[in-house]
């Protein structure tokens, strides 16, 4: 049961972060953001690590990096595939591979599920699909290239899971910190890169350009608002991984690795709700029978 909760918790914040940095990217490069938000997320890590814990050994050191080096390269690869494709399409698919890649590793290294828990975790991931498919305005063409892309970016979302599942129990948040210091490191040399290859322009800028009408104060609360965003999103996906750590770790059970993977997936569900919040936007009808979906599925693993 509380491997379920923290599952569904870790999917919720990761999805509050999506949101939170959809938001940011529309005045900063994708890239930007993660990379600032990786940056903040070292923080409450940090402090995660003093009240909480952790042993800092070679297996977690280790575990920690593969994680970071996972992430990033998710991270990177994602925003490549939505800039190749209907993010319809490529979203989901990103979100399945991320799901199913360590329920499979979990079955070949001989976990045994119940019929009735397959059954579930078939459910949450046709749940994923649903509630993560949106209607791309661009109309924008699939490619081969683009479908590889987001599924090798699903396998590195999938590779943070597994790497944390393989940390000792007693590491508790070290392994967080190492990768998270990593992926700040690897995501903030890409964004540096990117800036140079465009000549350092920013979206800021641009959208505050408005500034010599609206004036200076008006432009320091946009930044403001900015950083805000920012920070909350670093937050809550730092806070993400904590609840995916404290999950793997909080049964013996063969079981939990696919069902936090799983859950995990559910991502989006935080997305849309944030979304329906603060935007005022309204549930697709496939995303609310999604939703339901998730909660099915993650009932019926809490009792299998």
């Amino acid at each position: 049961m509380i491997t379920v909760v923290l599952g569904l918790c870790g999917a919720l914040v990761y999805g509050f972060a999506d949101f939170l940095g959809g938001l940011a990217s529309r005045r900063l490069r994708p890239v930007t953001v993660a990379a600032l938000a990786a940056v903040v997320g070292i923080a409450p890590l940090l402090v995660a690590l003093a009240l909480v814990g952790g042993r800092a050994s070679w297996q977690a050191t280790l575990w920690g990096a593969v994680a970071g080096v996972s992430g990033a390269v998710g991270v990177l690869l994602l925003y490549a595939a939505l800039a190749m494709g209907p993010m319809s399409v490529l979203s989901p698919l990103t979100a399945v591979f991320a799901a199913v890649v360590p329920v499979v590793v979990a079955l070949v290294g001989g976990t045994v599920l119940s019929p009735v828990a397959i059954g579930a975790l078939v459910v949450a991931v046709v749940a994923v699909v649903l509630v993560a498919s949106v209607r791309d305005p661009g109309g924008a063409r699939l490619t081969a290239r683009g479908v590889v892309t987001a599924a090798v970016a699903g396998c590195g979302f999938g590779g943070i899971v597994l790497a944390f599942n393989e940390t000792p129990a007693d590491s508790g948040m070290a392994p967080l910190v190492v990768a998270r210091l990593l992926q700040a490191v690897l995501l903030g040399a890409a964004a540096v890169a990117a800036a140079v290859r465009t000549g350092g322009s920013s979206r800021v800028a641009a959208s505050a350009g408005a500034g010599d009408v609206a004036g200076p104060p008006a432009v320091a609360g946009t930044v403001r608002r900015l950083a805000l965003v920012v920070v909350a999103c670093g937050v809550f996906d730092a806070l993400a991984n904590v609840f995916i750590q404290t999950g793997l770790h909080s049964s013996t059970d063969p079981s939990t690795l696919p069902v936090i993977s799983v859950l995990n997936a559910l991502y989006p569900i935080g997305t849309v709700v944030l979304a329906g919040i603060v935007l005022r936007e309204r549930l697709a009808v496939l995303q609310a029978v999604g939703i339901g979906l998730a909660l099915t599925a993650s009932v019926t693993l809490a009792l299998a």
